[in-house]
């Protein structure tokens, strides 16, 4: 992993090496900022290797980014990128003249080498993830041209959903396992980016396949942000992500573990971490809180799981503390 900040610089030096580094070598664009303003000047960026890609992180304070053509034929690199704002909103001017403001959690796609400029909308800076995704040595059967300039994705929110879900969930397993094999899944992301942009068609076998990836992901969303509810069901589910029951269960069948499974799983695991975080927290609130409607259960499964009570793990936590 690349990681760097210009905190270890002297303030004067910050902007010129963010601009020679960061923007020039690393990302083929030409950066500007006003002389009296680079003396405040702050950043950070990580970057990550994942299945072929390359998975940045950053965070800066406001400055002005063009890619045109003299960057493009310096840095060209034929690959498909998706942002995703996560913090603050930023302003971009496409080739033809179009504007757009991404916000926050908003995702946009573009192919690199297509001119374009873009600044932060607010004093928030630039706060945002992008995955590059080279395009060459992939099975890519596009209809149409592949260099679109950027553009948001606002026409289709299901859509949306499902490749925001596949980012996050790539995103977490890269920052839990840098050496994580991520090649399915940036391969499934592109695949999904492409037919966003109407690149490729929504019967072929590859899109089939990034659609289950993306709406298994979206699922595990949706039962981590809801577990809490007792009468979660598939139905429920279901009707979130617009699909039926029955295709729900199909998504769940490559894992080996059912939806129910899956939901218990989530359960327990957010009541092990409630056991030995919150010690204000009775055994019952905990219990509640992770969606179980029944004490009796939640410790009959708790033990089955992980061969101990749930005032066994509390106890444990409380004693290390002390």
């Amino acid at each position: 992993m690349l990681t760097f900040s210009t905190d270890d610089l002297r303030p004067h030096e910050r902007f010129d090496y963010w601009c020679e580094v960061r923007a020039r070598n690393l990302f083929g664009v030409t950066i500007s900022l006003r002389q009296e303003e680079r003396q405040h000047f702050r950043g950070r960026f990580t970057a990550l290797p994942v299945g072929g890609a390359t998975l940045s992180q950053m965070q800066a304070t406001p400055y002005s980014v063009s890619r045109g053509t003299d960057d493009i034929s310096r840095a060209s690199s034929d690959s498909l990128c998706i942002y995703q704002q996560t913090g603050g909103a930023s302003w971009f001017n496409t080739q033809n003249g179009t504007e757009f403001v991404v916000r926050p959690g908003d995702l946009a796609i573009s192919h690199t080498d297509v001119p374009y400029l873009t600044r932060p909308a607010t004093a928030h800076g630039f706060d945002l993830r992008v995955l590059k995704i080279p395009l060459a040595g992939r099975d890519v059967r596009a209809q149409g041209t592949l260099r679109f300039a950027p553009s948001p994705m606002r026409n289709d929110p299901r859509l949306s959903m499902v490749i925001a879900a596949s980012f996050a969930a790539l995103a977490a397993q890269a920052a839990k396992n840098p050496e994580a094999d991520c090649e399915a899944a940036v391969g499934h992301l592109a695949q999904l980016a492409l037919l966003a942009r109407g690149s490729v068609p929504a019967s072929s076998t590859g899109t089939r396949a990034a659609l289950r990836f993306g709406f298994l992901q979206a699922a595990r969303d949706i039962l981590a942000r809801d577990l809490h509810r007792p009468g979660l069901s598939p139905a429920n589910v279901a009707e979130a992500l617009g699909i039926s029951v029955r295709q729900l269960h199909i998504l769940f069948e490559p894992t080996g573990e059912s939806f129910s499974r899956t939901l218990l799983a989530m359960r327990l695991s957010e009541a092990c971490r409630l056991l030995r975080s919150a010690p204000a927290l009775t055994v019952t609130d905990i219990a509640h809180a992770c969606g179980f409607d029944s004490l009796a259960t939640f410790y009959r499964v708790f033990r089955i799981a992980h061969g101990a009570t749930p005032g066994d793990i509390k106890a444990a936590a409380l004693r290390s503390l002390s």
